[in-house]
């Protein structure tokens, strides 16, 4: 890894900055199928490293819904989760592409440009963010991610190739409920350290304890006051991903 993979990095948006959005030798410009796939990889990884903490309890649930009904357990169960990776996996794809289409717009812009917009993009990123938790759809994908006997019940379907839909389902509704926390981190730099932990203790919170609707809303409020305070100018963004 020779840069960090994100919009913005500390110091400014230079050409190797903003452009410099790759992970694991990815090329900050231009088109690679080889690159994207180890950037596609890297990010399944990283996601199935930071969801799935937040995801055992609908896994294990769907083990034991699975346990009740047939001997066979490990197997379906595998599949399950490995329907749920393949979700975030087709997401790398469409960072990858939203990565590199943002790169070349970086180095079509002349440096004082990037230094003006920079800021600007980022704020409105973390905005969005912030918004985005206050929207139906956020409700009603944190709804089914907080209900797992609710979410087996109602989409239960028999066999390997039911519990590889059911997975791909349980996918869709955690990206619909996280997608645009992770924007952010896309934003910042996607191997800042900082953000990817404290991105974790929030979706972990928001699925996983009580008091998990409250804290959507404070941590909406909070994204929109920083996004603000970035896109005006008046401070940098913290935590962003350094160049390695």
């Amino acid at each position: 890894m020779s840069m960090p993979m994100g919009i913005a990095v500390s110091g400014g948006m230079t050409a190797e900055g903003m452009a410099g959005m790759a992970m694991g030798g990815i090329a900050a410009t231009g088109w690679s199928f080889w690159n994207g796939g180890i950037f596609v990889a890297v990010w399944t990884v990283m996601m199935t490293a930071m969801m799935l903490p937040a995801s055992a309890s609908m896994i294990f649930m769907f083990a034991s819904a699975q346990a009740g009904r047939a001997r066979e357990v490990a197997v379906p169960t595998w599949i399950f989760v490995t329907g749920y990776i393949l979700v975030w996996a087709g997401a790398g794809i469409v960072v990858y592409v939203l990565v590199q289409i943002g790169s070349e717009l970086a180095t079509s812009l002349a440096p004082t440009q990037r230094t003006k917009w920079a800021p600007v993009a980022l704020g409105a990123t973390v905005v969005g963010a912030g918004l985005y938790q206050f929207t139906p759809v956020k409700r009603v994908c944190l709804r089914h991610c907080r209900s797992p006997l609710a979410f087996i019940t109602q989409h239960w379907r028999d066999g390997r190739i039911g519990a590889l839909a059911m997975g791909l389902k349980h996918g869709t509704y955690c990206f619909g409920c996280c997608w645009a926390l992770f924007a952010v981190l896309v934003a910042t730099g996607v191997m800042s350290l900082a953000w990817m932990l404290l991105l974790t203790l929030v979706v972990f919170v928001e699925k996983m304890l009580p008091q998990g609707r409250r804290s959507g809303a404070v941590v909406g409020v909070m994204l929109i006051s920083l996004g603000i305070w970035v896109a005006s100018g008046a401070g940098a963004m913290p935590w962003l991903a350094q160049p390695l």
